[in-house]
């Protein structure tokens, strides 16, 4: 049996959270830099960024290139005024989801082959780092908060904030749809594992080498394999 304990960006995280709530960052002001909260933390800059990563993803922050991270003006917590739906809450099946995720990370990958900075490059990186101790250390959870941190890398590299946020609202419902399931298939043997490890390297080195078309080849390959297996998982979805 494993004991899992609390990773390092999983405590910064959680103490940011509680700033939040105490109203030392308010909603919509500005978090210290990068470098800064290291310090503030006493950890390493990759250890921040994946927790920023990880808060960005569940709709808590807001990270503007060359501009800082902001707390969102609405939280996650706030009701919705309208009383309406989130747009990927109306997704009928798991795979209707994916659906629209095909069309939306080939937009973001290409866009990010184009126009991916050298800190972008740094920031995927360091999320392949740490799928890679996630893999060694046989870690489901971190391995997945290292999967979806990854993909919304890429859309914040795409320079384009909409499809950014639209990349968090869907990781963040697919997350919620497929459950444990995601364990079972990305973890079930280590072949399959390592096999995910390396088609994220590969989509990385297509963005790092600035090849749009390759780039896009790559991720729509990955998501053709991770469909084939959810059709299997779910199969009546």
């Amino acid at each position: 049996m494993r004991i899992e304990t609390e990773k390092g960006h999983e405590i910064v995280g959680r103490i940011i959270l509680e700033k939040i709530a105490e109203g030392v960052w308010p909603p919509g002001s500005r978090l210290p830099s990068v470098v800064d909260l290291s310090t503030q933390f006493g950890v390493g800059r990759s250890t921040i960024r994946e927790a920023l990563s990880a808060l960005k993803a569940t709709g808590w922050l807001d990270i503007r290139h060359g501009g800082g991270t902001f707390v969102k003006k609405e939280l996650p917590s706030d009701s919705d005024p309208a009383g309406g739906v989130p747009l990927f809450q109306r997704a009928q099946s798991i795979l209707e989801l994916l659906e629209v995720r095909h069309i939306l990370e080939a937009g973001t990958v290409a866009y990010a082959a184009e126009r991916r900075t050298e800190e972008d490059l740094q920031q995927l990186s360091d999320i392949l780092n740490s799928m890679e101790l996630a893999l060694r250390d046989q870690d489901t959870a971190a391995g997945e908060r290292a999967d979806a941190a990854f993909h919304a890398a890429i859309a914040q590299a795409s320079r384009n904030s909409l499809l950014s946020q639209l990349m968090d609202s869907l990781s963040q419902r697919f997350s919620e749809t497929i459950g444990q399931t995601r364990e079972l298939w990305f973890y079930r043997e280590q072949a399959t594992a390592e096999r995910l490890l390396e088609e994220h390297r590969s989509i990385y080195q297509a963005i790092a080498e600035g090849s749009p078309a390759e780039a896009v080849r790559r991720i729509r390959e990955h998501l053709a394999k991770v469909e084939s297996v959810l059709r299997e998982e779910h199969p009546s979805s």
